[in-house]
């Protein structure tokens, strides 16, 4: 994990809308943002997850009445 790049409000006032998510996120990378009355927001991509694999199975006629009448 990197440390967040940090820059005031009036600094991303400068940088259109559109450019600053687009840098975020293709950099990967989490920016912070300082706000005038001190209080930081944090902005990072959302983590991409792999997907899951696929499972060759065979579940058994009944599986569910077997769990249960177990109990």
């Amino acid at each position: 994990m990197s440390f967040p790049q940090i820059f005031t409000l009036d600094e991303i006032k400068q940088i259109p809308v559109e450019n600053f998510f687009r840098s975020v996120s293709a950099g990967q990378k989490i920016v912070s943002v300082k706000l005038p009355n001190g209080n930081e927001v944090l902005i990072q991509p959302k983590p991409l997850l792999k997907s899951l694999p696929l499972l060759r199975g065979v579940i058994p006629q009944g599986w569910k009445e077997a769990i249960y009448n177990e109990c």
